[in-house]
């Protein structure tokens, strides 16, 4: 279950040099799941394999999917089923997925099997170690956003810098209403996010504590593309 956290509980373990206030957890969704919970711990464990690794991100991933998508607006329409007609209800808007590549692909995967007629955007954005800054290396996105919702997909919100670059690109294609799915995230990434981009709403599975001198989470799980695609 998503649930806004209020200003007094928002991060009491939370030690890192980011205080966050209402502004920034105003648009922040801490997914809270008990199967979340247990997928979570297998992908911090470092002695999780690569099978195990996919088949927790894969479950994580779609609980984040069935948040993300809750509150979605959907149209009447009239179906039959085998004894008569009957009232229900459709997605009223599309839904746009867009992986930050690599990583990003995994949590594609499994929301894809929520959202198989999605239309998919790919950025693919590579951080320079050195720097921390996320530089563009391959594009494709739909001719038009117009009317749907977009769904950014990056597992590990750290610096920020990866979502901040995609979400411009986003807006410069006429992207209005957009959501970040993330599994893993920090303080720093976070208000960085919400700072400049406050209109987007960001859903986490954890808020860790704070980002290390090489911008890594910690606690963290790790490099969560070499971790799932097994690059080690």
């Amino acid at each position: 279950m998503a649930e806004e956290l209020p200003a007094p509980d928002r991060l009491q373990d939370v030690e890192g040099p980011t205080l966050l206030g209402d502004d920034i957890m105003s648009g922040v969704k801490l997914v809270r799941h008990a199967l979340a919970e247990h997928s979570l711990t297998h992908l911090r464990d470092r002695r999780t394999s690569v099978e195990g690794y996919r088949h927790h991100a894969r479950i994580v991933s779609q609980i984040v999917a069935a948040e993300i998508t809750k509150d979605l607006p959907l149209s009447q329409v009239t179906v039959e089923t085998p004894l008569e007609a009957t009232t229900a209800h459709v997605l009223a808007v599309p839904v746009i997925l867009v992986p930050v590549l690599r990583a990003g692909l995994a949590m594609l995967f499994a929301m894809l099997d929520f959202l198989p007629g999605s239309q998919v955007g790919m950025l693919g954005l590579e951080r320079d170690e050195a720097t921390a800054i996320a530089h563009a290396y391959y594009e494709k996105q739909p001719s038009s956003y117009a009317g749907a919702k977009a769904v950014l997909l990056d597992p590990m919100l750290a610096t920020g810098g990866s979502a901040l670059a995609a979400l411009e690109r986003l807006k410069a294609r006429g992207a209005e209403d957009i959501r970040i799915a993330c599994i893993v995230s920090c303080p720093e990434g976070l208000t960085a996010v919400r700072t400049r981009h406050p209109d987007v709403l960001i859903y986490t599975c954890a808020i860790d504590r704070q980002l290390n001198a090489q911008a890594y989470i910690l606690p963290g799980l790790g490099d969560f593309g070499d971790r799932y695609f097994g690059t080690l």
